[in-house]
């Protein structure tokens, strides 16, 4: 049965990076975007990094520009800007895109594995959903993800165990990756 350890992925320097290297580890895998209205995420993902980073948590961070261009800057840019606005500290990999003929093979098994089931209820959550329909439409059956920081939990055999959409809040994000971490 395969897992995220199977996968091999690009660093932001290009450098091929086995995601075997984090097996036994929580992980919360995120596609990023520097000027999304959601770009504010980092900041408590980064406070939930530095909580639990030394009990075997890790967030992988993976900047896509195929939301109406919200990440266009390159690896280093957006590095920086993540580091210098944010302080993040947690693993930033090379710019990637998550839907389409393109789509990073990572980010098809995560979605093939937790489909997306949509971003809720709420006046809100229907005007992203409609802006993120017209956005993905070019990518028909292959648009795997709705929209920048989408977050999928994996448990610690490399499992994808949940899928949480960028609506969803991250107070309910850092609960299920509590419940997580305790088993």
């Amino acid at each position: 049965m395969k897992t995220v350890y199977d996968f091999i992925v690009k660093d932001r320097k290009g450098n091929e990076v086995s995601l075997s290297q984090y097996q036994g580890k929580v992980l919360l895998i995120v596609n990023t975007a520097t000027g999304c209205g959601f770009t504010p995420h980092y900041e408590p993902l980064e406070a939930m990094y530095k909580e639990f980073k030394d009990k075997g948590f890790e967030i992988l961070d993976f900047p896509c520009n195929q939301f109406a261009n919200q990440a266009p800057g390159s690896e280093e840019e957006i590095h920086q800007f993540c580091t210098l606005k944010f302080g993040t500290e947690f693993p930033q990999f090379g710019k990637i895109d998550v839907n389409g003929d393109n789509a990073d093979p990572l980010f098809a098994y995560l979605a093939s594995e937790k489909p997306f089931e949509g971003f809720g209820k709420g006046l809100k959550n229907a005007a992203l959903k409609k802006f993120a329909d017209m956005n993905n439409r070019e990518f028909g059956d292959k648009a795997y993800i709705g929209w920048n920081f989408t977050k999928f939990l994996v448990d610690r055999e490399g499992k994808v165990i949940a899928r949480f959409e960028p609506t969803m809040e991250m107070d309910e994000v850092k609960a299920e990756v509590e419940k997580e971490l305790a088993k």
